[in-house]
Formats: C-alpha cells, sequence, structure tokens
C-alpha cells in the first residue's frame, strides 16, 4: 500500500509532546507517511520552572532536509510549526514557492504554551506578510489571530469572525481561528472562514491544563488529510474530532507539562 507523504517543517520538542514530535505521531495515527525538516531544537530546563531554551538549526541544514524530502522523494501536503527567525520563514517561502508545495498548512506558532508574548516579535510580520498568504489552511489561536490581524486581544466570537476575515484577505484560503478559551453554554467554538462562508465548529469543551501540542496536533491532523485528498473542510472537521480525542485523554508528564494523547481515538473506535 503506498501511503500519502506529507512533510513538517517545523522544531524539535525535547519534551516530545509538541512540533515534529507530535507531528509525526499524527500523521502515523492519521495513515500517512510523515517526514521532517528541523528549524529550531527546543530544551527545558529542570531547574528552573521548566524555562525554554531555544536553539535555531542554521540555514544550510534546513535547506539540506528540505532537499531531501521534496526533490529525493515528494509530498502530498506540508505543514509548518516554529520557524524561530525572519531568515527561517524568508527559506520556507522560498522552498514553498520553488517546490510549488501544495495543500500548505501554516501552524503560525508565536509562542511556546504559557507564554503571552512573541518568542521573536519580528516572526509575526514575517508570518503575517509572507507566509500566511501562501497557505491552504492557517491555525492561528486567539493571541496569534490579534497578531496576524494586527488587533487587540480576541475576547468575543464576532472578534474572532473580524480577525479570520482580515487573514483570509490577506491571501490564506482558509482560516481557522482556535477559541479554546471562550465557550458558550459550555462548548469551544473555532471559527473558520473561506472568503465567503464563515462556519463555527463546536465540540464540548474539556476542562484540562493537559494540552501540550494541541496547536501542532491540530495542524498535523488538516495536513494529513489535506494529503490523502480531503477538502479543506473536512480536512478540518476531521482534525478537530482528532484533537477533542486526545485533549480528552491528555495526561501529565511532570508538574510542568501534559500532552495531549495521539492515540486516544483510534482506541475509541
Amino acid at each position: 500500500m503506498s501511503l500519502p507523504k506529507v512533510l513538517t517543517i517545523a522544531g524539535s520538542d525535547s519534551s516530545g509532546g509538541a512540533g515534529i514530535q507530535a507531528d509525526l505521531k499524527t500523521f502515523q495515527e492519521r495513515d500517512v507517511y510523515g517526514m521532517s525538516a528541523l528549524t529550531l531544537i527546543v530544551a527545558m530546563d529542570p531547574a528552573n520552572q521548566w524555562n525554554h531554551q531555544i536553539f535555531p538549526i542554521g540555514l544550510d541544514v534546513i535547506q539540506a532536509q528540505i532537499n531531501t524530502i521534496v526533490q529525493g522523494i515528494g509530498v502530498q501536503a506540508a505543514k509548518t510549526g516554529m520557524l524561530a527567525t525572519v531568515d527561517i520563514i524568508d527559506l520556507v517561502v522560498e522552498n514553498v514557492k520553488k517546490f510549488n508545495l501544495q495543500n500548505l498548512v501554516v501552524d503560525p506558532v508565536l509562542v511556546c504554551k504559557g507564554a503571552d508574548q512573541p518568542l521573536f516579535p519580528e516572526v509575526a510580520e514575517a508570518l503575517r506578510t509572507k507566509l500566511v498568504p501562501l497557505a491552504m489552511v492557517t491555525t492561528p489561536n486567539l493571541f496569534e489571530a490579534a497578531q496576524l490581524a494586527q488587533m487587540p486581544p480576541i475576547e468575543t466570537i464576532e472578534q474572532m469572525e473580524e480577525a479570520a476575515r482580515k487573514i483570509q484577505a490577506a491571501g490564506a484560503k482558509y482560516v481557522v481561528v482556535k477559541g479554546g478559551k471562550h465557550d458558550l453554554d459550555g462548548k469551544a467554538i473555532d471559527v473558520i472562514f473561506d472568503g465567503e462562508t464563515m462556519t463555527h465548529v463546536v465540540s464540548e469543551r474539556i476542562q484540562t491544563t493537559y494540552t501540550h501540542g494541541a496547536g501542532c496536533t491540530f495542524s498535523a491532523a488538516i495536513c494529513a488529510e489535506l494529503a490523502k485528498g480531503a477538502t479543506p473542510l473536512e480536512a478540518i472537521q476531521t482534525a478537530k474530532t482528532f484533537i477533542t480525542a486526545a485533549i480528552a485523554e491528555g495526561f501529565a508528564l511532570n508538574q510542568y507539562v501534559g500532552p495531549t494523547n495521539h492515540g486516544a481515538l483510534r482506541r475509541s473506535q
């Protein structure tokens, strides 16, 4: 059996819950063959409140990885995660255009979970103007959506819709503004906009702090479904089911972090 092939261009999370580790676990669960080009390595300091340490990888090394995968094998879909510098974003944009990468999912990572300021503020502008406009689907959370739409902090469903419109108008074909912090009658609501139709995806709100890697997992699931031939809306809805199950069975790694459980949906079926 020939599996669809997908590429993640993202960082390595040494704890295994996010980044390319989450992406590859998701790809495996969604029956696609996953490959990775590392952009940076994230380590955590157990002696300093799990403080994140970020080590970008050289541009030549990133390019060599992309060449290996795209020129040497080929992909049906690709996604991006944490891109720590403007130079890395520029390199990714150059490769998306040069190789005409299809079904691109952009997870516009600006912070590590638990932070409320961009890791690298200049990255937001580069993502907004250069990479997000190339996306088939982009998946900002509330903080990221506000940065990309150049809006104040988002606090209402109406503001989520406004941000989705602004980001879509800049070029992304489908925008998913993830509303995990907002609920309506105990429900979690995501907003999807494709330039014409505004869709709300509603799920049960799960009370948990074990959500490390949720954004990576959600965007990776969308990428996998696109590679298998799903429409963007179908891919988003399937990914929502997948991540909801994964969050529901999240677990603690230590006193600082708890990841989602990638095998949860499979075990429930």
